[in-house]
C-alpha cells in the first residue's frame, strides 16, 4: 500500500511513518486527523480505504 501512496500522492507527500504496535492496529493519520483504523471498522484496509479520504483533501 505505501508503494501505491507513493506513487499517487509523491508530490503531496512529506514523510511517511510506520509506528509498530500489537494486536492487528492498523491506522492511517493525516495531518493529524485518523482518516482509517482497522481498531474501529475491524476490517484491514484496501488502497481505497486509504486513497479515497486523501484526495478529497486535497
Amino acid at each position: 500500500m505505501v508503494d501505491s501512496l507513493l506513487e499517487e500522492f509523491e508530490t503531496d507527500i512529506v514523510a511517511i511513518g510506520l509506528i509498530p504496535s500489537k494486536g492487528g492496529v492498523f491506522e492511517v493519520i493525516v495531518d493529524g486527523d485518523l482518516i482509517y483504523s482497522k481498531k474501529a471498522t475491524g476490517v484491514h484496509a484496501e488502497y481505497e480505504d486509504v486513497a479515497g479520504p486523501i484526495r478529497e483533501r486535497a
